[in-house]
């Protein structure tokens, strides 16, 4: 019922810093910029947004999958990695041994040094940083995707929330994805921000959008929290996913406000409506024809 991710819209108190940052060392590019209308701003059901300056950002290899930085405010209880919601943005990738050595002089922290996801000759490596407006990041070597540039596109956005049941039957059964069976890891960088023993254990599966973009499914510990939203407001840190769909219509899911056609680019004349999943996550869902 849902596709292919095409916006990613992540929350900043700075653009300034956090455009410079990603044009100078992940090689994205502005191509909008502007203020959120108040269009846009009733379909997401946030009156305060309207106004709010933001940068839609793509990767050098030009592929239709963007990053919108929004300039706001945050709740003061907001602490990254702590809450329930979408928590990082997954980055297909080249080499991340290579990308963490030019991090040591960057804005950009890492917070997880490149390893490999499990003990196998082909494994997936990734490597974890933080950015100047406190985004999330992985940067992933996956064989099993295509990549055109060093630093690419979005392939997986990381979810987490109290119970993987829930997930689990939300994107399965309300949003029609096919998940991958239950797995355990350590996530040490995680457990340290959550404040649980390095080797706790979290439950995870993968739902599958398309051949071409993946959620992660994650359970966190009791340690965390729903993530605080000010009235009007988007979420904090990573906000929202923006994902496509042939027919809105189709979905039973309960909408933040009624859908409605959004002109502005990425939307492009499209439908679009804004729902919310199990964790509180927002899901925005852009109507595509059947022949995009």
């Amino acid at each position: 019922m849902i596709k292919d991710i095409l916006v990613v819209t992540i929350t900043v108190l700075n653009l300034g810093p956090v455009e410079t940052a990603w044009e100078e060392h992940l090689g994205y590019s502005t191509v909008a910029e502007g203020t959120v209308s108040a269009e846009l701003s009733d379909v997401w059901n946030t009156p305060e947004m309207t106004g709010k300056d933001y940068v839609l950002m793509q990767p050098s290899s030009e592929a239709e999958v963007y990053i919108r930085f929004v300039e706001d405010v945050r709740p003061d209880d907001y602490v990254s990695l702590t809450t329930h919601g979408w928590n990082a943005t997954e980055l297909l990738v080249t080499d991340p041994d290579g990308i963490a050595a030019a991090m040591e002089d960057s804005p950009f922290t890492v917070v997880g040094p490149p390893a490999d996801l499990w003990d196998a000759p082909d494994a997936p490596r990734a490597m974890q940083a933080i950015g100047p407006g406190d985004e999330f990041l992985y940067f992933t070597r996956n064989n099993d995707f295509v990549t055109d540039t060093d630093i690419d596109r979005v392939f997986i956005m990381v979810l987490g929330g109290p119970s993987l049941d829930a997930l689990s039957d939300y994107y399965e059964q309300t949003l029609g994805l096919g998940l991958s069976d239950p797995l355990q890891l350590p996530v040490p960088f995680m457990a340290a921000a959550q404040c649980v023993p390095a080797d706790h254990l979290y439950s995870l599966r993968v739902a599958i959008l398309s051949p071409e973009f993946l959620f992660e499914l994650d359970e966190y510990p009791a340690t965390t929290t729903p993530r605080p939203v000010k009235p009007g407001h988007l979420p904090p840190g990573t906000a929202m996913v923006g994902v496509t769909t042939t027919d809105l219509d189709a979905l039973d899911v309960s909408w933040r406000a009624t859908p409605a056609v959004i002109e502005a680019f990425p939307y492009n004349g499209r439908r679009v409506g804004v729902t919310q999943g199990p964790a509180g996550e927002w899901l925005e869902i852009i109507e595509t024809r059947v022949s995009e």
